[in-house]
């Protein structure tokens, strides 16, 4: 799934751009370059890339315009980049639908390992299974039934739809304002204390440690992530 794929890399800064296509090739992917919005949209179109790695801030065409022009015709997997205190942008290009974001500067490592996720993630996308297995976790949807290491989990129908709904975006951030459409419906996207108690019920239920979460993980200001390894994280 790595060796081969072809990643977009797009920022106006020189540096991020040689120093991403670096590592990445390093890694057997194959990567295009460009450094503004429309020569983004350009060479997606004639290249097809598995994945596009985006900055928000450039010049011309901005990168959440790149995100709406390229989902109306590609589910392909984005990873915005944002600078400190850019969080508005940030929720902005997730619900123009973009699948994840990192805060500039960044960390190689983590960068490569979401890159991952995200591939593994698009492979799977038309093959879903009835039954998500995780971490002792265990959802058959279609009996709706939950159980944890072995132990039937009762949710209510509201808690069953939101953790359904988080298991299929699994990985991918996910907006207050998403969640809340997708769940309760648009007359509810700004009631955001109906998700904190219902994250906050889901956790009691489903996690060992619901202050150190292993499933529903926090990204602060933005929404909420879940992760489909089921492995310990200090996140809240």
């Amino acid at each position: 799934m790595t060796q081969g794929a072809r990643i977009l890399v797009v920022d106006d800064e020189p540096q991020i751009r040689r120093s991403l296509q670096v590592n990445l090739e390093s890694k057997g992917y194959a990567v295009e370059t460009a450094e503004a919005g429309e020569e983004a949209i350009g060479a997606f179109r004639n290249q097809h890339s598995d994945v596009i790695i985006l900055d928000l801030i450039m010049p011309g065409i901005g990168g959440v315009e790149v995100v709406r022009r390229i989902r109306e015709s590609s589910t392909v997997p984005i990873i915005v980049l944002s600078a400190i205190g850019d969080e508005h942008r940030k929720v902005d290009a997730l619900e123009a639908g973009a699948d994840d974001y990192m805060t500039k500067p960044f960390g190689m490592e983590e960068l490569l390992a979401r890159i991952r996720s995200l591939l593994r993630r698009a492979a799977g996308a038309h093959s879903a299974q009835p039954v998500f297995v995780a971490g002792g976790l265990c959802v058959n949807f279609e009996r709706r039934e939950v159980t944890l290491d072995g132990t039937p989990v009762k949710l209510t129908p509201t808690e069953y739809d939101l953790l359904k709904y988080m298991i299929e975006h699994a990985g991918k951030v996910l907006t207050h304002r998403m969640l809340l459409q997708a769940v309760w419906g648009q007359a509810y996207v700004d009631q955001a204390q109906y998700l904190r108690v219902f994250v906050g019920q889901l956790r009691k239920k489903l996690e060992k440690y619901p202050t150190r979460p292993r499933f529903i993980l926090t990204d602060p200001g933005v929404g909420y992530r879940f992760r489909a390894d089921g492995d310990s994280s200090s996140a809240t």
